[in-house]
């Protein structure tokens, strides 16, 4: 399917089943980028929404107090206590994903474009790099739904906020709890990154013509940085 019978929808299926022909698509058509744009922060912050009205908050709120330090248990006790409600959380959570997504897609495709016009030269804007961010991030929506169905199927609604990432390394690989050294590493780094990393690196190498190895490498290397210094200090 090609040319004018291609649409928007046609893409949001490829991207999973065929992702070297989405992103053809994708470059050709930028504003394109509303749909996944969108429908990734619904889905992230329908998650949120959810789960701070679900959650037993009352517990939720003792369990926040339990996670922080001995020594600073007690000082921080009854500003955590007036600060948690559902309703701040839940739109602390909300604001917290509508800015960062923007904020991470704008940085993102401000290196890629830098990265473009510095190694392969190709002919392409800083709007269509931008849409490349958010088209290789619509798998997160994936991360969303298996939020949801690890709040569908819970024993009860006493279930701690990092228990929704139900594919990160903490979950499935590392199994630190809160407070080890390696839980907030282990828990932001997520199989949905990893299919995002490779989505980059083919996107790359289809829009810039660079090979796949030079590709991965751009697509990977501040991410690399960011997660390997990290792990590096804790």
């Amino acid at each position: 399917m090609t040319g004018n019978s291609y649409s928007v929808f046609n893409a949001m299926v490829d991207i999973v089943a065929a992702p070297g022909k989405a992103l053809e698509e994708i470059k050709l058509h930028t504003s394109w980028l509303w749909w996944p744009l969108l429908i990734t922060m619904i889905m992230a912050s329908g998650l949120m929404a959810y789960y701070y009205n679900w959650v037993d908050f009352p517990w939720l709120v003792e369990e926040t107090i339990r996670q922080v330090p001995v020594e600073k248990r007690a000082e921080s006790a009854d500003a955590i206590r007036q600060f948690m409600h559902p309703g701040t959380s839940m739109w602390t959570a909300v604001v917290a994903i509508v800015l960062f997504s923007f904020i991470i897609y704008a940085i993102q495709a401000s290196y890629l474009h830098l990265a473009n016009k510095l190694i392969t030269g190709a002919d392409i804007g800083y709007g269509q790099w931008f849409s490349f961010s958010v088209w290789t991030a619509f798998v997160g929506v994936f991360g969303a739904l298996a939020g949801f169905v690890i709040i569908f199927t819970a024993d009860s609604n006493q279930l701690p906020t990092q228990s929704l990432q139900a594919l990160s390394l903490n979950s499935l690989l590392v199994h630190a709890g809160p407070g080890e050294p390696l839980f907030t590493w282990a828990s932001s780094l997520t199989l949905i990154n990893f299919w995002t990393f490779f989505l980059m690196s083919i996107g790359y190498a289809r829009w810039t013509g660079a090979d796949i190895m030079k590709s991965t490498v751009i697509a990977v290397l501040p991410w690399a940085v960011i997660f390997g210094g990290w792990a590096a200090m804790v």
